[in-house]
C-alpha cells in the first residue's frame, strides 16, 4: 500500500529532524511568517535568528564529540595495553592514540581549550571545561614519567611529550601555550607553571627570528615568514603579558603584528598573503584563508589583554578593522569563506570560516567594530558552519594541515577531512561569540524586509513606507 501524502510528509518531517545539521537545503527563512510572501527567497543554509538553545545544542554535540574522542591514557605502543605503573618507565609507553588522530598537545588542541573555555563561559555550563579539566590533570600526572622516560631510552620525538619536554617550533609551544595560561587563570585544573615556562621560554627567546624580532622560520626557504605564526606566537606572548605584568611581553606580541602586516598584508586587497621569503620581492601572492583566520585571531587575542593604554593599541585595533573588512566583502553566498579567500572557485573551507565568524562576532561584541552590517555578517557565517557540524558533532569540510606553497594547485587541491583537527576549536569559539551577540544588551536586532539589522541599542528607524 502507498502511503498517503500526509504520512510521507510526517515521515520526512521525522527524517530531517533526526538527520544531521547538514542535511541540504534549500532552506527558508522561518523567521518570515507570511509562507505566501512571493518576496522571501530561499537559502542554501539555514538564514534565520539562531536561537541559544540551538547553538548551544551544537556546541554541546562538539564538545562530547571532543571529548569522546580524545582519550587520556598510557598504553603500550605494540601491545595497546594500558601502563599502570608511573614509576619504572618503558621504552613503549606513549599516549593513547585517539581515533581521529586528535593529538592531546598539538596546537590545534590549544585551539580547541580556548574555545570550550569561552563556551563555558559564554554558557555558564560548566561541562564544558571537563574535557579541559581531563586533559590538564593527564599531563599533571604523566609529566614526570615521560621525563625519566626520555632521561633513559633518548626516544626525542617518539615521546609522547616531547612538545613540552624539548620544543622545536612554534607550532610545538605557542598555541597550547596560550591555552595553559588562559586555563589558568580562569582556575580550571592544575597549575602547569612548569609547562608554562617550557613553552613560554620557546616563544619568547628560543624561536628563529629576523634581524628586527619578527618570528620567523628556516623552512621553505632559509628565511621565511608564515601568517600562521601571528597565532602560533603573539597570542602566547599577550598572555604572558597579562599572567606576568611585563611590558616587554605585550611590546614583543605587538611588534610582531605590526612587522608581519608589514610584511604579508596588501593594503589592497585587504588580505595577509600566506608567506614571505627574504630576498624575493617579486613573489606572488596566495591569499590562503586559515592564514587570514590565524592573522585577526592573534590580533583578537592580543587585544584582549593588551592594556588599552599601551601605544600599540591603536594600530593593533587599526590593523584589525583593515583585515575583517577584506575578509568581509569576500563572504560567499553560503556564508562561509573559500580556500583561497579571494579566489571564488577555490571550495568553501571550514576552520577559516569559523575563525572569521568569532572574529566578527567578538569584535562587534567588544565594540572594536560596527554591529552593522558586521552582526548580521557573523549571523550569516554561523548559518553556513551549521551546515557543516554532523549530529555526532563532527566538523566537516576543514582543509588538512597545509605548509607555505609556492603553486595554487597545490592550495586548491589540499583534502578536507572530519579529523583535521584545525576545524573544531574555532567552531567552539565562533558558537560561543554568538551566544554572546544574539544576546548583546547594547544591541537590537531587528528583522526587517526579509533580513537582519544589528543596530546599537536606542537608534531610530522608520520603516512607515512598508506598512
Amino acid at each position: 500500500m502507498k502511503p498517503t501524502s500526509s504520512l510521507l510528509a510526517a515521515a520526512l518531517a521525522c527524517l530531517f529532524a533526526l538527520s544531521p545539521a547538514h542535511a541540504e537545503g534549500p532552506y527558508r527563512n522561518t523567521d518570515n511568517k507570511n509562507p505566501n510572501d512571493a518576496g522571501e527567497g530561499s537559502y542554501p543554509v539555514p538564514y534565520k535568528m539562531p536561537t541559544v538553545a540551538e547553538i548551544t545544542g551544537t556546541l554541546q554535540k562538539v564538545r562530547g564529540y571532543m571529548d569522546s574522542v580524545t582519550p587520556t591514557r598510557i598504553v603500550s605502543k605494540k601491545t595497546g595495553e594500558t601502563i599502570t605503573d608511573l614509576k619504572t618507565p618503558v621504552a613503549d609507553a606513549i599516549f593513547e592514540p585517539s581515533k581521529g588522530d586528535f593529538g592531546i598537545q598539538v596546537y590545534e588542541m590549544g585551539v580547541v581549550h580556548s574555545g570550550l573555555l569561552r563556551a563555558a563561559e559564554a554558557t555558564g555550563d560548566r561541562s564544558f571545561l571537563a574535557m579541559t579539566e581531563r586533559h590538564l590533570n593527564f599531563f599533571k600526572q604523566t609529566r614526570p614519567y615521560f621525563a625519566a622516560q626520555e632521561k633513559q631510552f633518548k626516544l626525542e620525538r617518539g615521546n609522547s611529550f616531547s612538545r613540552f619536554l624539548d620544543p622545536r617550533s612554534l607550532d610545538d609551544s605557542g598555541s597550547m601555550c596560550a591555552a595553559l595560561m588562559r586555563a589558568r587563570a580562569a582556575k580550571v585544573g592544575p597549575d602547569l607553571a612548569d609547562m608554562i615556562a617550557t613553552c613560554s621560554d620557546w616563544v619568547a627567546n628560543k624561536q628563529y627570528r629576523l634581524k628586527d624580532g619578527t618570528l620567523a622560520r628556516k623552512r621553505p626557504q632559509a628565511e621565511s615568514l608564515w601568517g600562521d605564526d601571528l597565532y602560533m606566537g603573539v597570542p602566547a606572548l599577550a598572555e604572558m603579558g597579562r599572567m606576568t605584568g611585563k611590558r616587554a611581553y605585550f611590546d614583543d606580541a605587538v611588534n610582531n603584528v605590526l612587522n608581519m602586516a608589514d610584511y604579508l598584508f596588501n593594503p589592497q586587497s585587504k588580505l595577509y598573503t600566506h608567506g614571505w621569503h627574504a630576498g624575493m620581492n617579486d613573489a606572488p601572492n596566495f591569499y590562503w584563508s586559515r592564514a587570514n583566520g590565524w592573522a585577526v585571531l592573534a590580533m583578537s587575542d592580543l587585544l584582549d589583554v593588551l592594556p588599552k593604554d599601551h601605544p600599540g593599541y591603536p594600530k593593533v585595533l587599526a590593523q584589525l578593522r583593515l583585515s575583517l573588512q577584506g575578509i568581509a566583502e569576500r563572504q560567499s553566498g553560503s556564508g562561509l569563506w573559500h580556500q583561497m579567500i579571494d579566489r571564488n572557485d577555490s571550495y568553501l573551507e571550514t576552520s577559516a570560516s569559523a575563525i572569521f565568524t568569532y572574529v566578527i562576532a567578538h569584535a562587534v561584541n567588544q565594540g572594536w567594530i560596527s554591529p552593522a552590517p558586521y552582526g548580521s555578517i557573523a549571523q550569516a557565517g554561523w548559518a553556513g558552519l551549521q551546515t557543516k557540524i554532523t549530529g555526532q558533532g563532527e566538523v566537516e569540510g576543514t582543509c588538512v594541515g597545509t605548509t607555505l606553497a609556492g603553486d595554487m594547485v597545490y592550495y586548491y587541491n589540499r583534502p578536507t577531512s572530519k579529523h583535521a583537527l584545525h576545524g573544531y576549536g574555532p567552531v567552539l569559539l565562533a558558537g560561543a561569540e554568538m551566544i554572546k551577540l544574539v544576546t548583546n544588551p547594547k544591541l537590537d536586532i531587528q528583522y526587517r524586509v526579509r533580513t537582519y539589522h544589528y543596530l546599537p541599542k536606542g537608534g531610530q528607524t522608520d520603516y512607515r513606507e512598508h506598512h
